[in-house]
């Protein structure tokens, strides 16, 4: 009796290890499960580098989003198991916000809203670009000009009154 005891928790022993050895010697012992997307900067304008990284992901992969074409992820030498790239965001991107897709192994994992395009600066040239004062813009900014200039005339020449008296 006792040596069939010994034999089944023997048994059971062999079949457990059985079952996880594979999974471990398949991937160098390290499983990859993303697990957690981070962009920097979360705010950026169209045609900046994004910088994204990806805990979970020891041999690498690929990201994917909307605003830029399909970027590696090199892994980084450290015990949590880390990847990273950098991605150009599409100088034509709508500004909003935009999810970043990422493949390790063959495993997805979504983060949606992990960063926000905004519009392009036009720095240099003064405002006087397609967008910017509308001709109303305009009336309204000359009026109050023709306004200032009609009424310190009428107190000047008031003033100028005054002193003859």
């Amino acid at each position: 009796m006792r040596n069939t005891r010994a034999l089944a928790a023997a048994g059971a022993a062999v079949a457990v290890l059985g079952v996880a050895a594979p999974a471990a010697v398949a991937d160098g012992g390290r499983i990859a499960n993303p697990s957690n997307i981070t962009a920097q900067p979360s705010v950026i304008a169209r045609g900046g580098q994004l910088t994204i990284t990806v805990d979970g992901c020891p041999h690498g992969g690929h990201a994917t989003s909307e605003v830029f074409e399909r970027t590696n992820l090199t892994p980084i030498n450290n015990r949590d198991d880390t990847a990273r790239g950098t991605a150009t965001i599409d100088e034509n991107a709508r500004p909003g916000s935009y999810s970043i897709t990422v493949h390790c192994s063959g495993r997805p994992l979504t983060r949606p809203a992990a960063f926000t395009v905004i519009g392009g600066v036009r720095g240099g040239i003064g405002g006087s670009s397609t967008t910017g004062a509308t001709p109303t813009d305009m009336a309204i900014g000359g009026s109050l000009v023709a306004a200032a200039v009609v009424g310190s005339g009428f107190f000047w020449m008031r003033r100028r009154a005054e002193k003859r008296i």
